[in-house]
């Protein structure tokens, strides 16, 4: 029973992530873009602020949808595709 629990907590965490339009734009992004940097992300959104974009990418991080690399002085994202696959499928349509 603990699998489905936890299936359900995450489940719950990645369906609050894309209830937020921007969040929804940025994943889809980066299921068509891999290894986008925070500029990168910042720039194809063109009107989302810096700070909002920081706090979109820490609750999409949070939940699993994606994940984060740090190359020298940059972040990069891409998707969790694990997770896409098992709870958002629709991200890889």
């Amino acid at each position: 029973m603990g699998d489905i629990q936890e299936d359900m907590g995450h489940a719950v965490k990645v369906y609050k992530a894309l209830g937020e339009p921007t969040r929804l734009k940025i994943a889809l992004l980066l299921t068509r873009e891999s290894n986008l940097c925070f500029t990168a992300i910042g720039e194809k959104l063109e009107s989302v602020a810096g700070s909002t974009l920081s706090h979109h990418l820490k609750q999409l991080t949070d939940s699993g949808l994606i994940d984060s690399r740090k190359s020298g002085s940059f972040i990069h994202y891409n998707v969790n595709r694990e997770i896409a696959e098992k709870f958002a499928p629709y991200l890889l349509a």
